[in-house]
């Protein structure tokens, strides 16, 4: 029964205010954003911090249920929500293939590169110009989530064996 107060513990240390581990699915995605938004709306939060953090939840969550690859080690997908004094830290993590590891950091790197400006204009040119892929997107999550939390996206890329890795992604919006 430590475990448990251990796993509170830490959850308090780290600012956790909403964990959630296992499948993602449409309904747990819209059961998870109800109760980050009930959150927000219970501890008085501005509504333009609201609105950005809600944003970024969607499409934190959109990735995982579109774009977690299926790996047979049975990892199941992570998301999770802190709330500090001055921001709101989303993170998520899925299990990917190896083999599409480079292509993922080739597209973060390069947003991370871009200012506000920058980014505009490469979602103008995603929209104008990119097709909606297999899986449902057309490659502006995580744009978006650049975008609208006004932050650089933090990533990393764990060797879970088996070819594949654990995608980390971490996305800050400023409360203040």
């Amino acid at each position: 029964m430590k475990y448990i107060f251990d796993l509170h513990k830490t959850m308090l240390e780290n600012h956790l205010i909403l964990v959630y581990e296992g499948e993602f699915t449409q309904e747990i995605t819209k059961s998870v954003l109800a109760m980050a938004e009930r959150n927000m709306d219970s501890s008085g939060e501005e509504s333009t911090v609201k609105r950005k953090v809600f944003n970024v939840m969607v499409e934190c969550l959109q990735n995982i249920v579109k774009h977690a690859d299926d790996v047979a080690n049975n990892h199941s997908a992570v998301f999770m929500v802190g709330k500090q004094e001055d921001k709101y830290i989303i993170i998520s993590g899925n299990p990917i293939m190896n083999e599409n590891i480079d292509g993922l950091k080739g597209k973060i790197d390069q947003i991370n590169e871009l200012d506000k400006d920058g980014l505009k204009e490469l979602y103008k040119s995603i929209i104008k110009s990119t097709e909606i892929s297999d899986k449902g997107g057309a490659g502006l999550g995580f744009v978006d989530m650049a975008r609208k939390s006004g932050n650089k996206l933090d990533y990393d890329f764990v060797d879970i064996g088996d070819g594949n890795s654990f995608f980390c992604l971490k996305s800050s919006i400023d409360r203040l």
